[in-house]
């Protein structure tokens, strides 16, 4: 009886996600053209907590609030440049970027997009035991949820969906995955490429330690994958994104050995922009430190031969009020980089075209 109930209530709620009536979100800001770059550029990591109900509740007023505050930040010319958004699965969530006044928008994977790898999780428990009692093996209910807004012009897109196998508990209703766009911006020859993603949960996914660390361990290699294949080694890297690491001591050592082993080709490192202020003795508030601590949600960057990136600050546009409210169940906060071009001897630059086109240096 019980399995039965709970299989009414997952059905239940299976068919209701994104059957509410959407609200209608400000009037999107006339599209301008793109803002000057200095070499300084802002990226913004938010989950927005964009699910349907009856999964959450309230959230479409919640959304054009934080629609509203960042169009308060453009009118103030204190926006992010670029925002990297995970759980904007409703309409509502969405629209965000054009009620914002972001002149470039790209989501990624459709809840029909399927992912490419699929034989090489048939020895995975994950594959050969599903629990539908916990979402997993009955289908993809929703997208990615995962959006990037941009001031400048977005050149290229790529979008991974991980393996209907690979995920853990009510994680697999949603088909997660990655999302890669490149940004040209303005009186630069070399864009830049901008990676968001989100990670299976831990608690939330409703099954055991053991079940979501598999998935999890299985999402990243796949991850990794995507970056070294879909990534230019040519072009500045940032990776920012619900990574759900937590306290979990055994998910940061697979995404920080990851991150060392496969996300850079150019053997320039990937910088933690969290321990990267912290070490550089840079300001941040205590959202910020409530945000690094808790360890869901990172940004990572690598510079390149051609491109130095620095950062130079974190701001939190969206933390706590007064009251200790947000307006999403996690921090959504924007590092400031700064971008230079470096002169490279000629046989560094070469060694780094041939590494991009795949040709053998002169």
């Amino acid at each position: 009886m019980r399995k039965t109930r709970a299989a009414m209530l997952l059905l239940a709620i299976v068919l209701t996600m994104g059957a509410s009536r959407p609200t209608i979100l400000p009037t999107s800001l006339p599209r301008a053209r793109p803002p000057p770059f200095y070499g300084d550029l802002s990226v913004m990591t938010y989950n927005i907590h964009g699910l349907p109900w009856p999964v959450a509740w309230g959230r479409a007023a919640e959304l054009a609030r934080i629609a509203s505050r960042l169009r308060a930040l453009r009118e103030a010319g204190r926006n992010p440049h670029i925002v990297a958004l995970q759980e904007a699965f409703t309409q509502e969530a969405q629209s965000i970027g054009r009620t914002a006044g972001y002149h470039y928008v790209v989501t990624g994977p459709s809840a029909v997009t399927t992912g490419a790898i699929m034989a090489s999780g048939s020895d995975s428990d994950l594959a050969r035991n599903p629990s539908w009692l916990k979402g997993e093996g009955i289908g993809k209910y929703v997208g990615s949820g995962l959006q990037i807004l941009s001031d400048y012009p977005i050149t290229g897109i790529r979008r991974m969906t991980f393996p209907a196998f690979a995920c853990g508990g009510y994680d697999c209703l949603a088909n997660k995955g990655a999302l890669l766009a490149s940004i040209k911006l303005p009186d630069r020859p070399d864009p830049i490429d901008i990676v968001t993603t989100h990670l299976n949960s831990r608690h939330a996914s409703k099954v055991s330690d053991d079940r979501s660390l598999e998935a999890y361990r299985i999402q990243l290699a796949l991850l990794t994958d995507f970056i070294h294949k879909a990534h230019d080694p040519a072009r500045a890297l940032i990776v920012a994104g619900d990574f759900n690491v937590g306290n979990a001591r055994a998910r940061r050592a697979i995404l920080l050995g990851d991150i060392r082993s496969g996300w850079s080709s150019s053997g320039t490192p990937v910088r933690n922009a969290y321990d990267s202020a912290v070490r550089a003795g840079l300001p941040i508030s205590a959202d910020a430190v409530f945000s690094r601590r808790r360890a869901r949600d990172w940004q990572f960057y690598a510079s390149v031969a051609v491109t130095g990136v620095d950062l130079t600050g974190i701001d939190v546009p969206f933390g706590h009020a007064a009251d200790g409210s947000m307006l999403s169940d996690h921090i959504g906060y924007t590092v400031r980089f700064r971008l230079s071009r470096r002169s490279v001897p000629a046989t560094s630059f070469a060694r780094s075209t041939a590494t991009a086109t795949g040709a053998a240096p002169a």
